[in-house]
């Protein structure tokens, strides 16, 4: 498995890089979701994106549309980490794309736990 993180936060993007690294899991990094369509349009294949909600120029929710509305990344399973807890930003996330939704903050146990249920693999 490979992952691609996208969060505008520097600090976060560290902190889930390196519970992905303990759990054996590679990861790509983005800044924004302008950069992220970069990387994935530019080859960067990750099986899981991990997509922050507030991000400036593209929101997560954004990026999820434009990644959905691409065929070339049908397969790429998207999980959206955000401090974003409302039913209604849930339910706004789900239904446009997002395959699952963790809220920050999250321990390591809590994003390994979504990351085998998106992938139906244990990591």
């Amino acid at each position: 498995m490979r992952a691609l993180i996208v969060d505008d936060s520097r600090a976060m993007r560290l902190v889930i890089r390196r519970i992905l690294g303990e759990l054996g899991v590679p990861a790509e990094e983005a800044a924004d979701g302008a950069q992220a369509l970069d990387l994935l349009g530019g080859g960067v294949t990750p099986d899981v994106a991990l997509v922050d909600w507030n991000m400036p120029g593209m929101t997560g929710v954004e990026l999820v549309q434009a990644v959905r509305a691409d065929p070339r990344f049908a397969g790429l399973r998207i999980m959206m980490v955000t401090s974003e807890t409302g039913a209604d930003r849930i339910q706004e996330a789900l239904a446009c794309g997002a395959d699952e939704y963790l809220m920050k903050p999250f321990t390591p146990d809590v994003l390994r736990e979504k990351l085998n249920l998106l992938t139906n693999s244990e990591v």
